[in-house]
């Protein structure tokens, strides 16, 4: 893996957990009750938006080092995953 590959598949890893993390401790306006005229009920009333991007990066960095490490190592190949590939059966 290059570091090109390595920086997109740190990237990748970084939006997957993001959009997990949004909706997770979300209080929205209609929870709290106060809606701001011309805004819907559901938009969030904080979205801590920097904290959740520090913690994110954070734990994509993990999964991102366990993966990369799988990758670099050899354990699983393209070979194992491949499930086009004909397979023989001599």
């Amino acid at each position: 893996m290059g570091p090109v590959s390595g920086i997109v598949l740190y990237v990748i890893i970084w939006f997957l957990c993001f959009f997990v993390a949004l909706p997770m401790r979300l209080r929205t306006q209609g929870d709290s009750g106060s809606v701001v005229p011309g805004t819907h009920s559901g938009a969030p009333e904080v979205h801590h938006l920097k904290r959740k991007a520090i913690i994110v990066s954070v734990v994509a960095l993990v999964i991102w080092a366990i993966v990369a490490t799988i990758i670099l190592s050899g354990w699983i190949t393209m070979d194992d995953i491949d499930v086009f590939r004909p397979t023989r059966w001599d």
